[in-house]
């Protein structure tokens, strides 16, 4: 007994690779836009909870906790307010390169604040200042008070890392620095977070700081192209492969 054999021609292969390709570009670029869509909610869902932290009473910074708490016990404080009293330690002050704020390109200044009643240090994100262009490391003068200061702020993650070319430096500019590295090159006793200083500029430095949901906007933008082109492959594909030739016959 023989089976008939089911002949399948170029053109039908053609047309098969055809209808593949149209079928991965449409599940592809729609994929992409479901992405950037679930960014844009993960960054709402983060300032909504920013902005319910931010809601609770203000933290006594002298009540933060030993360097001993967990990761985890630290990780609910994030975006608590926070009122700090103690002594700068500016010689241990470090500026964080190409970071921006209102879009222009300048420094993080970070310097360590020893907490009033112990011997805790708690790594303080300062504010912002410009660059300069003709020289990089000519750096716009700031303000470190002497004696006991007291400040507000957010309590934060340290600041996120760039991509960095080599091996990180120790010097006062820098473009990244890990906390755990910082604590073992200067034996201070970091806590396990950082502080974000709020409040009007002083010091020589700015302090209008990003928002949690800032970039929302762009991520619905590029969401929108990726589904717009979506909706051009698919309509290609109909065009030209159904359309076209029955208008033809």
């Amino acid at each position: 007994m023989s089976w008939p054999v089911f002949a399948i021609g170029p053109q039908k292969y053609k047309k098969l690779a055809v209808a593949l390709a149209a079928v991965l570009g449409v599940a592809l670029t729609s994929s992409m836009g479901f992405w950037q869509l679930s960014r844009a909610q993960t960054k709402l869902d983060w300032q909504a909870k920013a902005a319910q932290m931010a809601q609770l009473p203000i933290l006594d910074g002298s009540l933060l906790g030993p360097r001993s708490d967990s990761a985890q016990d630290h990780a609910g404080l994030i975006h608590r307010r926070v009122e700090l009293q103690g002594l700068w330690l500016e010689k241990y002050t470090v500026y964080l390169d190409n970071r921006q704020m209102n879009a222009k390109p300048g420094f993080y200044v970070l310097t360590p604040l020893l907490v009033q009643g112990g011997d805790d240090v708690v790594w303080v994100q300062r504010g912002w200042i410009g660059r300069d262009f003709t020289d990089r490391t000519r750096l716009a003068p700031i303000v470190t008070p002497a004696g006991s200061v007291r400040l507000q702020g957010l309590i934060a993650p340290p600041p996120s890392k760039l991509y960095a070319l080599g091996q990180e430096g120790q010097g006062l500019i820098r473009q990244n620095v890990d906390l755990q590295d910082f604590q073992a090159e200067t034996g201070l006793p970091l806590l396990g977070i950082s502080v974000v200083q709020t409040g009007p500029a002083s010091d020589g430095l700015l302090r209008e700081w990003p928002q949690p949901a800032s970039g929302v906007d762009k991520h619905y933008g590029y969401a929108f192209q990726w589904f717009g082109l979506a909706l051009v492959i698919a309509f290609l594909y109909v065009w030209f492969q159904i359309v076209r030739p029955l208008r033809h016959k």
